[in-house]
């Protein structure tokens, strides 16, 4: 079973009197910077001038700055910065003022272990990965709660490794809800599995190839946005709160059937063996090294499949439906 970290197995003290430093004040950063200044701690933000993120952080009170200034005398550098990034800022700007006994902190950990960023082994390399987005760990955090949390100790190079990672755990509120004990080959294997199979790369496929299925065989294409696109939420807020069973208490008997003699169908031993492809494409660093070759190369495969994605007939079908229904409050990108 995993270990589980609660308020009084992460006491704050740890970063009590310390300065910690957030480098980029984007979704992340900006709910760790308000709620470790929320609770007691001293924060300094690195954002670049001029930019939407710098002025969001001026008018949460902070004095955005430069990355060398801000990691002056922290205790805690915590770094926030999207994956692709992190490797060309880390060796231009933040390795060349790490000092020993500083404590890098990471919410994801692509970059350490895959080795894109190689700290010197005198610093300590933690992670605290909140389970949800930004906006959700500083309301939680406002509501007197908090959003789950995970904790990995890569190097500890000062003894007190984990007692600072806890604690900034517990400055963000993760520790109301629980903390739960992983590595960063764990947290980084999994993370980037359930986005490419289930999430994000798997749902998308799944809602498309439905859609695509129903409007062929003649169907009105706004009735299959429905079936196929709309009706997810319904679907997924129900398993959210209770899992599966809840989900299939829930639906119809004639929907519930469906689902437990049809979605073997679907997922069969063949699409069970590419996700065993994928994991390994991911444990080997092939994504890794896939991905980064991309940003480097200009993006060129990314966008091209973003546009085509984006202007597909289930999304144009979508943006109008959606107009239909205020309720949703709808957010066209």
């Amino acid at each position: 079973m995993a270990k589980i970290y609660y308020e009084a197995d992460a006491p704050i003290g740890a970063l009590k009197g310390k300065k910690v430093a957030v480098i980029g004040y984007g979704s992340q950063g900006h709910a760790h910077s308000q709620n470790l200044r929320d609770s007691g701690i001293e924060v300094a933000v690195a954002e670049l001038e001029g930019t939407e993120n710098f002025k969001i952080a001026q008018s949460h009170g902070f004095k955005p700055g430069d990355i060398k200034t801000a990691m002056n005398g922290a205790t805690l550098i915590i770094i926030t910065l999207p994956d692709e990034m992190q490797g060309k800022i880390y060796a231009t700007q933040i390795a060349p003022n790490l000092k020993a006994g500083q404590t890098l902190g990471f919410c994801h950990g692509f970059n350490i272990h895959f080795k894109y960023i190689v700290p010197p082994k005198d610093v300590n390399i933690v992670m605290i990965a909140p389970k949800g987005p930004g906006h959700l760990v500083r309301s939680e955090y406002e509501k007197g709660g908090g959003v789950p949390c995970i904790v990995a100790v890569e190097q500890n190079a000062t003894g007190n490794a984990k007692e600072i990672a806890l604690a900034w755990g517990n400055g963000v509120g993760g520790a109301r809800a629980g903390i739960i004990e992983t590595t960063y080959k764990e947290e980084t294997e999994t993370d980037l599995f359930g986005e490419q199979v289930v999430l994000c790369g798997g749902l998308t496929a799944l809602i498309k190839a439905g859609f695509e299925t129903l409007v062929n065989a003649g169907y009105q294409p706004e009735i299959a946005y429905f079936e196929c696109m709309h009706e997810v939420k319904l679907i997924v807020d129900l398993m959210y709160q209770g899992g599966m069973s809840y989900m299939r208490y829930s639906i119809s008997n004639t929907a519930e059937y469906g689902d437990l003699t049809r979605g073997s169908r679907i997922i069969t031993d063949q699409t069970k063996a590419e996700m065993k492809k994928i994991l390994a494409e991911i444990t080997s660093g092939q994504f890794a090294k896939e991905w980064v070759a991309e940003y480097q190369g200009g993006m060129k495969k990314f966008n091209e499949l973003y546009n085509k994605d984006h202007d597909c007939q289930l999304e144009v079908v979508g943006r109008k439906l959606r107009k239909m229904m205020k309720w949703i409050n709808a957010k066209e990108a």
